[in-house]
């Protein structure tokens, strides 16, 4: 395989930083989806921990390096749950955490933000704006800025997912990870890809937000002026190079689905797998719901890899119809 930025030694090194909390997460097979999908699913669980996503195997590696050189304050900016996880590892090592994020971002997120002690700076925009004055605060208060993706340990921690698949997990054949910045394809798929190479690594995106997926099939960063979806922890407009880079080496391909399979794969993920998720954890099922004949007669992973919903609007979404037969 071509070469990426990230380093298996590094990421066999980081479950040692990790806290446990965060590690061998529940995996397992849920025939109840099967029939409706008509294929073999299995559900990697990254939500069953204390900030409700997989961000945090992400955050524990830079907290633990930035306690160890005596750094004392990080910046960075988030849909809201990286930041709470880089709130939640920080608090546990006495760090001061700055997360900038946009006013329109999921309530519940911001809330559990303040409620882990970082603070909270809101601006008017998206993500992209958001990440700019992350990025200004970092530069006028001389602080670390923790850039999603772009700094490796944020790949590397994810990528500890991808170890726990090809350590433990029964034969699949495919596996199906949701795309936005690219932490968590480019570090599941690198792992993935090292240790069982036959396996096919598709990232999935909404159609409303897809600057990454532009990108992968031009072989080129493209931006998008907006992004227009309910899976915010994916909406991300401008694709950083290197990540692409490393996207480019590790996925086999790159999907795009609409908004209404986005919330059948939620309802199925309820109804089926008593598992209440934010939209970008249904990514895998909706692409399933999108080519059924693709997937037929596969043994299909699918990373779930965050909760953290505004109950409000997840009761909208889901609550119109079952998902039976959708």
């Amino acid at each position: 395989m071509q070469q990426t930025r990230l380093d298996t030694a590094r990421i066999r090194a980081a479950r040692h930083v990790i806290d446990p909390l965060f590690l061998d997460t529940p995996l397992y097979r849920c025939e109840a989806l099967e029939p409706v999908l008509g294929c073999a699913v299995s559900v990697k669980l990254e939500t069953a921990n204390p900030v409700r996503s997989f961000k945090a195997r992400g955050t524990e590696v830079i907290a633990s390096l930035l306690a160890g050189n005596g750094s004392r304050a990080v910046v960075c900016a988030s849909a809201g749950n990286l930041g709470q996880a880089l709130a939640w590892s920080g608090r546990g090592r006495g760090l001061d955490v700055t997360v900038v994020a946009s006013r329109f971002a999921p309530a519940a997120k911001l809330d559990r933000i303040r409620a882990l002690d970082a603070r909270l700076e809101l601006v008017d925009g998206d993500f992209d704006t958001a990440r700019e004055r992350a990025a200004a605060i970092a530069r006028h208060d001389g602080i670390r800025l923790v850039e999603d993706s772009l700094d490796i340990e944020t790949c590397e921690g994810a990528a500890t997912i991808g170890l726990e698949l090809t350590d433990t997990a029964p034969s699949f054949d495919t596996i199906l990870i949701a795309l936005g910045g690219g932490a968590l394809a480019t570090g599941v798929g690198h792992m993935v890809k090292s240790s069982a190479p036959g396996v096919e690594v598709i990232c999935v995106q909404p159609l409303g937000a897809p600057a990454m997926t532009h990108s992968w099939r031009r072989r080129r960063v493209v931006t998008t002026d907006s992004a227009d979806t309910i899976a915010d922890g994916v909406a991300s407009r401008r694709p950083i190079r290197a990540v692409l880079d490393d996207l480019l080496v590790v996925a086999d391909d790159c999907v795009l689905v609409r908004e209404a399979s986005i919330i059948a794969g939620m309802r199925m993920l309820l109804d089926h797998a008593g598992l209440v998720v934010e939209p970008s954890a249904a990514l895998g099922i909706a692409a399933i719901l999108e080519n059924r004949d693709r997937f037929a007669g596969r043994h299909v992973v699918t990373v779930v890899c965050g909760s953290n919903v505004d109950m409000d609007a997840y009761r909208r979404w889901v609550g119109a119809a079952p998902a039976h037969g959708s």
